[in-house]
């Protein structure tokens, strides 16, 4: 089934779910939490943030002394 048909039979079978108030509301609770299950990979607490920096501080780095130097490395990539 393509995006189009699933997008086309969703709203078909939602302008139904529109007329009852309490399907409605179940549809609408079902929805949030399918999104709340979908986490962002990028959200992190304060701890994952500074143990992730912390683990990198171990690792080897790289320095540059200007912009351009800076620009090339990143270009190179």
């Amino acid at each position: 089934m393509t995006a189009l048909q699933l997008n086309s039979e969703f709203f078909a079978v939602m302008s139904k779910i529109a007329a009852s108030k309490g399907l409605l509301q179940q549809v609408l609770d079902y929805a949030k939490g399918l999104l709340a299950e979908k986490e962002d990979e990028t959200n992190m607490t304060k701890e994952e943030f500074f143990h992730r920096i912390d683990e990198a501080k171990k690792g080897s780095s790289v320095s540059f002394e200007n912009v351009e130097d800076l620009d090339k490395y990143i270009r190179s990539l």
